[in-house]
């Protein structure tokens, strides 16, 4: 039992120190960069995970050495999507992404936009879902200076978190019970 329990812990360990502040990330970038790293940024909200994220990260993984996903805060997915919104709280969100094989950091961010993020992070590659055209990729401007890449992944159709939302609504609202 000790040893399921002490590999239960490394794994979340291993998780967590995935987590990091802007603050953190920025050394740990720069040692990566100078080692000729390629660091692939992306972001969004990330509320129910689905299999359109885990593809999407997967592949944005692909363009680069590391991934870093910035997750929007509790605030700001609110001033994106409204006030029911998100259903996980910014910590689940952040851990959760940090589980997934993919993805090599995690950072949240309070702002409207990752803009502010992207400029003190500056990655070598941008990566957003194909509902963004690149020539409106926030950070764009700051990636290609650097002459780095602007991709734009194409979305996968009928894998969103408002669809299962709605999917979830229809099928247990108004009374609907769960069972299990």
């Amino acid at each position: 039992m000790p040893s399921c329990f002490l590999s239960s812990f490394i794994l979340y360990f291993r998780m967590l120190s995935k987590i990091k502040t802007i603050k953190e990330l920025r050394p740990l970038l720069d040692i990566l960069r100078a080692a000729g790293t390629k660091i692939v940024f992306t972001n969004g909200c990330f509320d129910l995970i689905h299999t359109g994220h885990t593809r999407y990260l997967a592949k944005a993984r692909s363009f680069g050495d590391i991934l870093i996903v910035a997750v929007n805060s509790d605030a700001s997915v609110r001033r994106i999507k409204g006030e029911k919104r998100p259903i996980n709280p910014q910590d689940e969100r952040a851990e959760t992404l940090a589980a997934l094989e993919s993805v090599d950091f995690v950072t949240i961010f309070d702002e409207p936009d990752p803009h502010m993020i992207i400029s003190e992070l500056q990655p070598d590659v941008l990566v957003k879902g194909g509902d963004w055209p690149v020539e409106k990729i926030v950070g764009r401007d700051i990636v290609e200076e650097r002459g780095g890449k602007v991709i734009s992944v194409p979305y996968i159709e009928g894998a969103s978190t408002t669809g299962i939302i709605e999917k979830i609504v229809k099928r247990y609202g108004k009374g609907g019970k769960v069972r299990g």
